[in-house]
C-alpha cells in the first residue's frame, strides 16, 4: 500500500512535511492577486516565440510578423486551455484517492495540491475567457491497467508528465520581457506552485514504481514503458492544434500540422521540453 511504503521512507516523509509547510507559507488569493486589463495588445508576442510550434521551421519563414504574433496569441490560448483540461482530469484522479485506504499519508498534501490546482484552473480559464476562448479538450489515449497499483502508477506518472511539460513553458515565459505583464504573472505564479507539485510527484512515482516493478513480469513492465512513451508524445502533440492555425488565419491548417509534426525542428523541440522528464523516467526505470 502507498502509505506503508511512504511511512518506511524517512526522506519522503520529510519532503511531504516541507512541501505542506511551503504550501501554507506561499498561499495567495488568486481572485485578488491578478489585475486583468480589458484587453492585451495583439501586435506583440503572447507566447515566447521559441515555444511556438512553427519556431525554427520553414513554415515560420513563410509567415509575416503579424501572422506570427497572431499564431502566438492563439497558441497561448490553446496552451492555457490544455492546462484547464489537464487540471480537471488530475483533480478527478487525485480526489478519488484522497483519504482512501492506502493513501492516508499523502492525503494532507493532496489537500494543498487539490486547492492549488483548482485555483490554477480558475486563472487559466479566466485568461482564456477574457482574451479569447477555451479550446476543446483533445482526445486522450487509454491503457488497460492489470492491477490497482499499476493504475495508480500510470495516473501519477501522467500527472507528472503533464506538470513537467507545462512547467517547461511556465518557467521560460515567466522571465520573458517580450510578453505582457499579465502573461508573465500567471506563468510565474504557476511555476512557483508547480515546483512543489513536481517534487512531490517524482517522489511518489518512484515509490509506486518500485513496488510495481517488484510484483510485475517483464512483459508488464514493457507495456508500462510503451504506454508512458506514447503518453509523452501524445501530450506534446496536443500543442499542435489545427484549430489554432485556422483561428490565426493560416490556410490549410491540417496540412500545416502535418508539416510541423514531420519537421526535424519538432523532434528537437520535444526532446528539449522533456529532457529532464525523460532523464528522470529512465533513471527510475519506468522507460527503457
Amino acid at each position: 500500500m502507498v502509505s506503508t511504503l511512504i511511512d518506511q521512507n524517512d526522506r519522503f516523509l520529510g519532503i511531504l512535511d516541507r512541501l505542506s509547510s511551503k504550501s501554507v507559507e506561499d498561499y495567495y488569493n488568486p481572485y485578488k492577486l491578478f489585475e486583468w486589463p480589458d484587453s492585451l495588445p495583439e501586435d506583440m508576442w503572447w507566447m515566447s516565440p521559441e515555444l511556438t510550434t512553427t519556431h525554427g521551421t520553414a513554415a515560420a519563414e513563410r509567415l509575416t510578423e503579424k501572422q506570427l504574433h497572431a499564431l502566438s496569441r492563439h497558441e497561448s490560448l490553446n496552451f492555457y486551455s490544455l492546462n484547464v483540461h489537464g487540471i480537471r482530469e488530475l483533480l478527478i484522479d487525485v480526489t478519488r484517492r484522497i483519504h482512501t485506504k492506502g493513501f492516508e499519508t499523502p492525503s494532507e498534501f493532496f489537500h494543498h495540491f487539490i486547492g492549488e490546482e483548482n485555483e490554477h484552473m480558475w486563472f487559466f480559464a479566466e485568461f482564456c475567457l477574457r482574451y479569447g476562448k477555451i479550446y476543446r479538450q483533445p482526445g486522450g489515449i487509454s491503457a488497460e491497467a492489470p492491477r490497482p497499483d499499476v493504475e495508480s502508477l500510470l495516473v501519477f506518472t501522467r500527472i507528472l508528465i503533464f506538470e513537467e511539460l507545462v512547467d517547461h513553458f511556465n518557467s521560460k515565459m515567466a522571465l520573458d520581457e517580450r510578453l505582457d505583464d499579465t502573461i508573465r504573472a500567471i506563468n510565474r505564479i504557476h511555476h512557483q506552485d508547480e515546483s512543489r507539485h513536481i517534487a512531490f510527484g517524482r517522489e511518489l512515482v518512484s515509490v509506486l514504481f518500485a513496488e510495481v516493478r517488484r510484483t510485475s513480469t517483464e512483459q508488464e513492465l514493457d507495456d508500462i514503458a510503451a504506454y508512458v512513451k506514447r503518453y509523452m508524445t501524445y501530450s506534446f502533440e496536443t500543442l499542435y492544434n489545427p484549430q489554432v492555425y485556422r483561428d490565426a488565419g493560416i490556410e490549410k491548417p491540417q496540412e500545416l500540422r502535418r508539416e510541423l509534426l514531420e519537421s526535424p525542428a519538432r523532434a528537437e523541440f520535444e526532446r528539449s521540453v522533456f529532457r529532464k522528464t525523460a532523464k528522470y523516467l529512465e533513471k527510475t526505470g519506468i522507460i527503457r
